[in-house]
């Protein structure tokens, strides 16, 4: 099996670069769809190479999750240039893949502001405390029967109970993004940012869906390293809403803020 979450089969098709899904796209709440993670930083590096510049980068993502994104070897991904500026620019990104009709349709989009660097050195400041080191951290240990999905493409480790109000853990993903290719460090951090998402709730997988719809993350500072840290708490209203919100991690300290809208739901009855 490819050691990756997706490959790249197509360079130059006219829908966009086409890839196909490997098993540990493979969601949580359904066999046949992916999960979020995966498909934004797939988003994201799309957004990272439309009309590149070294004297810019990304500094708040939102990813739109449009419908189930099936695990599928349709997958067409194309970014563009929304608004161009010497200082600030828009780019945005989406995912085509085929509906149950065959007919293709946006699953995921996603936007970017782009920043142009600036030296503020001076100014780095991250008022949310550092996680606790990797190396305090337990092994979250995943059952060797478990078949691949993305729950198996990440080396956890717990710092918390994964009910605690906030919860911690630090991952990284032991698979490539794209085949072949070696990650950026956007697309790592957005490889783990989705995991905020089952951090801090408060109620059981097997009991409930907690679905996300979308993920906005602001970036204040590009990470360094392998390990995402994630510090993470949901709050649920009465009406089958709940939102998921936390801070991202790199072994530094703090460098992003993330939100993300839960459609809660009893899990049906088999």
């Amino acid at each position: 099996m490819v050691d990756a979450y997706y490959e790249r089969i197509d360079q130059n098709n006219f829908l966009g670069e086409r890839f196909s899904a490997t098993e540990y796209v493979r969601g949580a709440w359904d066999p046949t769809i992916q999960n979020a993670a995966p498909v934004s930083a797939l988003l994201v590096r799309a957004i990272e190479r439309c009309s590149p510049r070294e004297d810019a980068r990304l500094t708040r993502v939102s990813v739109d999750l449009l419908g189930p994104v099936p695990i599928s070897d349709e997958l067409w991904v194309v970014a563009q240039l929304e608004r161009t500026g010497s200082r600030i620019e828009l780019v945005s990104a989406e995912m085509l893949a085929p509906a149950p009709s065959h007919a293709l349709r946006t699953v995921a989009k996603a936007t970017a502001w782009r920043f142009a660097r600036f030296d503020t050195g001076a100014l780095t400041f991250a008022a949310d405390p550092p996680l606790r080191p990797v190396g305090q951290a337990a092994r979250f240990e995943i059952d060797g029967t478990t078949a691949q999905s993305y729950i198996t493409s990440l080396e956890w480790r717990m710092l918390t109970e994964l009910h605690d109000i906030p919860a911690e853990s630090w991952a990284k993903p032991i698979v490539n993004l794209v085949a072949g290719e070696v990650m950026t460090p956007l697309e790592r951090l957005f490889t783990v940012a989705d995991m905020a998402n089952g951090l801090g709730t408060r109620i059981e997988m097997l009991d409930w869906m907690f679905m996300n719809t979308d993920l906005a993350v602001h970036i204040h500072r590009v990470p360094d390293g392998d390990w995402i840290g994630v510090r993470a708490e949901t709050n649920y209203g009465p009406d089958g809403v709940g939102v998921s919100a936390g801070t991202l991690f790199d072994q530094r300290g703090a460098i992003a803020k993330i939100q993300q809208a839960q459609l809660l739901r009893p899990r049906p009855v088999k």
